[in-house]
C-alpha cells in the first residue's frame, strides 16, 4: 500500500494499492477546539482517534509519504499549525509501525503535472489530473492523491 499525506488541518490522505486502487481517500479528520489561549478563540487540530482509524487501512507493507510542512515566520499561525498537525501525524505513523518520508510539493508536480503552471493553477491541474485518474472517486484532497500516486510509481 502507498499512502500519500497532503499535511495540514485542511490536508487529505490517500492509500492506494499496488494497481492503484483507492482503498482510502478523505480529509484530514480534524476537531475543532478551543483554543489554549486567554483570548477567546477556536483551532482546528488532528482527531487523533480518526485519524488512527484511517492508518488501519494501510497493510503491513505500506509507505508513506507527506508533503513537507509549510513554514514560513510571516505566517506564524498557519505554520504552527501545520507543525501540530505533522507531529501528529508522525506519532501515529510511528505507532503503526508506517515507514515515511517527506516530499517537497514541487518534487511530485514536476513529475504529475504539466510544468509551467504557478499558483492556483497548480491546484486545479492537480483537480483535473485526478479526475481523469480516478474517475469513479470523489475528489477531496488531489495533492494527497497525487502524492499517494507518486510514491506508488516510485516505491513499487
Amino acid at each position: 500500500m502507498f499512502v500519500g499525506i497532503d499535511n495540514g488541518c485542511s490536508g487529505g490522505i490517500t492509500i492506494l494499492n499496488e494497481h492503484a486502487g483507492v482503498i482510502l481517500h478523505i480529509k484530514t479528520p480534524v476537531k475543532n477546539c478551543l483554543k489554549y489561549t486567554k483570548a477567546k478563540a477556536f483551532f482546528n487540530r488532528v482527531d487523533v482517534i480518526k485519524m488512527r482509524e484511517a492508518f488501519l487501512y494501510a497493510g503491513v507493507d505500506s509507505f508513506c509519504m507527506i508533503e513537507r510542512p509549510m513554514v514560513n515566520p510571516v505566517r506564524f499561525n498557519a505554520s504552527v499549525s501545520a507543525i501540530r498537525c505533522l507531529e501528529a501525524t508522525e506519532i501515529l505513523l510511528e505507532e503503526r509501525q508506517i515507514p515515511y518520508q517527506f516530499i517537497d510539493s514541487k518534487e511530485w508536480q514536476k513529475v504529475l503535472l504539466p510544468s509551467g503552471l504557478k499558483g492556483d493553477e497548480l491546484k486545479r491541474a492537480a483537480e483535473q489530473v485526478c479526475k481523469r485518474w480516478f474517475p469513479k472517486i470523489d475528489i477531496v484532497n488531489a495533492d494527497s492523491m497525487l502524492i499517494a500516486e507518486y510514491c506508488r510509481r516510485t516505491k513499487k
